[in-house]
């Protein structure tokens, strides 16, 4: 089943914001041009990521500092988990995910 999170034509740089899809926080970003959904809580302690710090693809978490790869969801401090990466679908002029 399709979700429709947003308009194509919304997704601009700089674009980021929240979406509650099956009970889960997701977080929609625009990173270098590439549409990045994640969940919206960091795997270091689970501080919410909607206000992290985001610098070319990396993410900084505004809680400990954690930093991660928006491109592959990996770790950049060998303390912390990957980020939880979701699989964007698109339907005509909408993008989302499939469930």
């Amino acid at each position: 089943m399709f979700i429709a999170l947003e308009r194509l034509i919304n997704l601009d740089d700089g674009y980021r914001r929240l979406f509650q899809v099956d009970g889960r926080s997701l977080l929609l970003l625009m990173v270098d041009r590439q549409p990045v959904l994640l969940e919206n809580r960091c795997p270091h302690q689970g501080a919410p990521l909607h206000n992290a710090t985001v610098v070319g693809t990396v993410l900084r978490c505004s809680r400990h500092g954690a930093e991660f790869d928006l491109l592959n969801g990996q770790s950049l401090n060998a303390s912390c988990g990957n980020l939880n990466l979701f699989k964007l679908a698109y339907d005509g002029d909408r993008i989302g995910i499939d469930l």
